[in-house]
Order: structure tokens, then C-alpha cells, then sequence
């Protein structure tokens, strides 16, 4: 039994109650299981991660054949986020990698962060996880029960003192089959993208793509190529943005900056949607596209797709309204138009959240979904040893947040961080919600979306604040690499001191975790945004990087605004 103690001032106040974690079971070795056994390690806990395939990767693992109750991606597929801002904070991208990558780079950059922090030792293969239960004394010990299953076929039971789930949200494809009558007398084919891996199937054939998001998008495109001819079917449309910005540079390194949210909060939503959407549409008309959609810019995630205006040009793309029904070998739209001779309808219709292992209890939301405080914890808990991690959308890069939210978990597991308390969590939950709502009318929706820099910065927050002041950056240039490179890591402060500039000297910065185990030189060429770097070819840090760990993650209040948050290029995790 864990040791445990409890103390409070209170009942209108957050309750201390803390238990002796060291033991933590990781469910999934994907990129978020990979990294939750990385911060475990750091931490000084006993991580042992249960996954239930033969390999790491997770959603980056590209299989031939799709396998039930896993996630499946398509061969084609290309990351919608640049390496700079992707990548985790102490394990720079390869220099040799493209700023957008292909899934098995991807792939290939958590073996070698799996390899490099020596992850694999803590892996249990082929050993699925079938139950995850609170112990009948976990009032007190805040244990977990958890069942699993090995390659043999044969049960184990185990204990541990806290849980990291990190088994995705793209396992269970939401096919809806019944919305559309007809369907059982179809004569074509029709699936989910789940299932989707190349266009070859679709040669020579006509295709029904139904959808907007992203992967309908890139799966249209693809099968334009090949097909006779290719429909994509949108309820409400969609703003289409490349993967390229300004002067060629990633869209997410100019767009995800502290300048732009600063624009945010002091000018108008409306005036910032006319903006944006006029910016867009002198590209291409969205509505002569057919792509206009309802919502205005800010209200909904963009697409991102580099080819779908271009394919629409040349008419191997047609736009058509919702699907409303099937009709012998035909289709029948919400507009009336009918299309014969289908032969495959591809539904890229999102996923359903389903953790089937955990306690019912947990799912207490209108829809039988998880109900998380700040996409994390449950908060009906009286111990929270439990997280999940990774459910949420935001418009950014989900390892870094993932990330953030492993290292705030086990902050909050040894006590360091508390957690309000259920009733204040539970009005926090539906405070987000009805903000959300502004934005995204579908509840389930509006419960999962996130804002990356806010939720970011509350985060690092949470895990705790220390305070660094760095001279001599007033020659500060957004086009430009961040003047600390070069600088020797003495110019951080020592602990036992501190030395204040004036603005116009330095750069106050809010640093939430520092950890220096080496003094030499700054990565030459590193910056927050690889500026300095070649378009494609990446940053160099990491060949020195197993002579150095420096890790830090940090906002910046008074300055900096127009670069760029929580990049992750070189040796240091700098938000500014």
C-alpha cells in the first residue's frame, strides 16, 4: 500500500492529498507513450509501458493492412506540421529531414528518440491492456488494478501507483452508414478512410470522397490522379491553406507566434476573420471553388492541402454539397444532383473516443465521453493518478503538447501541482465548453479543442516557474536566428544569484523547467524558428547532441512577440 497524507484548509479550497507514486503504467508506445516514459525516467519514476503491437509508433506506424481496434494511416501521408515545431524539446529533427515530412521519417525520428533516451527497455510488447480499475483501497493508496493480456494468450494482473493512457483517438472509425438510405442496395463499394492506403483500387473508376478534414482532402487529391473522375462531398465546406507561407517559410512558423495572439486579443474577431478570409481568397475564390463554408475563419480547423484548389482547376476534383443518399449505382446529393455509375464512396467521417479498458464512471459526459479537466485529468477522481493524454484538437503540433501535458501529469502525481478542486474543476470544463461553442457548434467538438499557446503557456504554469534573465539580445530580428546563438551557457545565471537588465539591455523570461548538465556552447546556428537554416535542411544541433542536455521551456511577457512559440529546434525548448 502507498504511503499517503492529507491536509486541507478548507472545503472551498483544493485538498492535499498525496500519495507515493513511483510505479506508472504507459498504455501505448506511440509518440505520447514514448514520451511519457521519457519525463517518467526523469522524473525518478518506474515507468512500464504495455503495448499492444510488436513495435513503437503508434498512428506512425504505416501497416498494409488496416488491424482492428488500431489506428491505420494511408501510404502517402505527410505530416501538416513543420519538424521545427513538432519535434520534442530535447531531441531536435534530423538536419537531413524536410521541414514537412513523410510518415515513415516521422516514424523514423521516435525510433532514434526511442533509442537515443534508451526507451525500449521499458516496453512490454504484444500485451494488450484489458482493464484499468481503482483498487478497493484507493481512498487511501490511489492505486490502480490493471489486467493485461501477453502474446501467449495469458493474463496478468499488476499494481501501480499511477496511470499515463496514451493509446490515441484513431482507433474506432465512425462509419454512418444510416444517415444515408439506400445503402444496403448500393452496388459500389464504400468504406472508411480508416481502411484507405493508395489510390491504385480506385484507377479508372468514379469515387465519392464525403468529408472536409484534412485526410479527405489529401485522400480526394490522391485519387484524382488515377480515377476517371473524383466527387468530394462537403456538408459545410472548408478554409484551404498551404503548407507554405511568406517567402516560402512553414505556415505554422509564421502563424503560431505570441504577435499574432497579441493581434487576437486586441482587435476584433470579425475584423480578423475578414482579414484572414480576404487573404485566402485572393489565392482562390473559395466560393467559385465550392469551398466556402459556413463558419467564418477563426470558427472552425482550416484545411490544409497544397493540391485540392489546383486539382478543382483542372476538374479532377468536383465540388458537391452533403451526401444525402445512395440510389442503385448512384449517389444522390443534398442539392438534388444525382451521380451514376459510382463505384467507390470513401467516408473520411473522424472517429469516435473509446478507451473501453477504463471505468465507466470516467465517461460522464452528455455522450458517454470522457469528461477531462483541461483535457487531462478526470475529475471525478478523488486521487488523480490517472491521465489521458493526447485527447484534444488544437491548430498546432500535438507532440510538444503532449509533451507538456506529460510533464504537468506527473507533476500533479507526486503532489508538486495541485488540482482544484471536482467542483471548480467541473466548472472550469463547462466554462471551455461554452467558449468553445463560440466556434465550434457540435458539444463533442467545442469539449476538445484547445488553444495552443494559451494552453501551452497555462501548462508550463502548472509545472512551476523560475525566473532567468538573459543579456544582450536588443539586436532581436524575426528574420534572423535569436542572438543567444553562439553564446556560451555561462551567460545563464548562476542559481545563487541574479542579475536584473533594464528592457531595453535584455529579456526578462519566464522559465517553467531548466535542467543543465553541460557548460559549452549554444548549438551554432540555433534558433527558436531555424532561420538560420536552409529551407529543408534543419538544424545541426543534433549532432552535438549527446554532449549537452539543456531543456527549456519558457514564455516570454515582455518581448519577443513576433517569434515564435514553444520551437523546438537545437538543445533548448524556448517559448517566445
Amino acid at each position: 500500500m502507498s504511503d499517503h497524507s492529507c491536509t486541507g484548509l478548507s472545503s472551498s479550497l483544493p485538498k492535499k492529498c498525496s500519495v507515493m507514486v513511483q510505479r506508472v503504467a504507459v498504455v501505448g508506445a506511440g509518440s505520447s507513450g514514448l514520451v511519457c516514459i521519457k519525463i517518467c525516467v526523469d522524473e525518478g519514476l518506474d515507468p512500464v509501458c504495455f503495448e499492444s503491437s510488436d513495435d513503437i509508433g503508434g498512428l506512425w506506424r504505416f501497416k498494409e493492412s488496416p488491424e482492428p481496434e488500431r489506428s491505420s494511416i494511408y501510404r502517402s501521408l505527410v505530416v501538416n506540421t513543420s519538424k521545427e515545431m513538432m519535434c520534442f524539446s530535447d531531441f531536435p529533427m534530423p538536419a537531413n529531414y524536410p521541414n514537412y515530412m513523410h510518415n515513415s521519417q516521422l516514424l523514423q525520428y521516435l525510433r532514434l528518440y526511442a533509442n537515443h533516451f534508451d526507451l525500449l527497455r521499458f516496453i512490454n510488447f504484444q500485451t494488450t491492456v484489458r482493464s484499468v480499475v481503482q483498487r478497493p483501497d484507493f481512498s487511501l493508496s490511489g492505486q490502480w488494478d490493471l489486467v493485461t493480456v501477453n502474446r501467449d494468450g495469458e493474463e496478468e494482473r499488476h499494481v501501480f501507483d499511477a496511470v499515463l493512457v496514451c493509446s490515441g483517438q484513431y482507433n474506432h472509425p465512425v462509419l454512418p452508414l444510416s444517415d444515408f438510405p439506400g445503402y444496403e442496395t448500393f452496388s459500389g463499394k464504400f468504406y472508411h478512410s480508416w481502411e484507405y492506403k493508395d489510390g491504385d483500387a480506385c484507377r479508372g473508376k468514379r469515387v465519392v470522397v464525403v468529408g472536409i478534414g484534412n485526410s479527405a482532402g489529401d485522400i480526394a487529391v490522391e485519387i484524382s490522379r488515377s480515377a476517371e473522375k473524383t466527387f468530394l462531398s462537403t456538408r459545410d465546406g472548408a478554409w484551404v491553406m498551404g503548407r507554405m507561407s511568406s517567402n516560402g517559410l512553414p505556415l505554422d512558423m509564421l502563424g503560431m507566434t505570441r504577435f499574432n495572439e497579441l493581434l487576437m486579443q486586441l482587435y476584433p474577431k470579425t475584423l480578423i476573420n475578414w482579414a484572414g478570409e480576404t487573404a485566402l481568397n485572393q489565392k482562390y475564390d473559395h466560393r467559385l471553388y465550392g469551398l466556402k463554408p459556413r463558419y467564418r475563419l477563426l470558427d472552425g480547423r482550416p484545411l490544409i492541402n497544397d493540391d485540392l484548389p489546383s486539382r478543382i482547376l483542372q476538374g479532377a476534383i468536383v465540388m458537391k454539397p452533403n451526401l444525402k443518399g445512395f440510389k442503385d449505382s448512384g449517389v444522390v446529393f443534398k442539392d438534388g444532383t444525382v451521380e451514376e455509375n459510382i463505384d467507390t464512396v470513401v467516408f473520411c467521417t473522424g472517429y469516435n473516443e473509446h478507451f473501453p479498458f477504463l471505468p465507466s464512471a470516467l465517461s460522464e459526459g452528455p455522450y458517454g465521453e470522457l469528461t477531462l479537466y483541461k483535457r487531462l485529468f478526470p475529475p471525478a477522481l478523488q486521487h488523480h493518478t490517472l491521465a489521458i493524454m493526447g485527447l484534444f484538437r488544437a491548430k498546432g503540433p500535438i507532440m510538444p503538447i503532449v509533451e507538456m501535458q506529460a510533464r504537468w501529469a506527473v507533476k500533479v502525481f507526486s503532489g508538486s501541482s495541485l488540482l482544484p478542486s471536482k467542483e471548480k474543476m467541473l466548472a472550469v470544463i463547462e466554462s471551455d465548453r461554452r467558449r468553445n461553442m463560440e466556434s465550434f457548434p457540435c458539444p463533442r467538438q467545442a469539449a476538445l479543442a484547445v488553444a495552443y499557446i494559451p494552453y501551452m503557456d497555462f501548462m508550463a504554469k502548472e509545472v512551476s516557474s523560475v525566473l532567468l534573465y538573459i543579456n544582450s539580445v536588443t539586436h532581436m530580428n524575426v528574420k534572423k536566428s535569436l542572438p543567444i546563438t553562439g553564446r556560451s551557457s555561462s551567460t545563464l545565471p548562476d542559481s545563487t544569484s541574479e542579475r536584473s537588465y533594464t528592457l531595453g539591455e535584455g529579456l526578462l523570461w519566464s522559465l517553467h523547467s531548466i535542467s543543465i548538465s553541460s557548460h559549452r556552447a549554444w548549438p551554432v546556428g540555433w534558433s527558436p524558428t531555424c532561420y538560420s537554416h536552409p529551407v529543408g535542411a534543419g538544424c545541426s544541433a543534433l549532432q552535438n547532441q549527446s554532449d549537452t542536455r539543456i531543456r527549456v521551456q519558457a514564455i516570454c511577457p515582455l518581448l519577443s512577440l513576433a517569434t515564435h512559440v514553444w520551437s523546438n529546434c537545437g538543445d533548448c525548448y524556448v517559448s517566445v
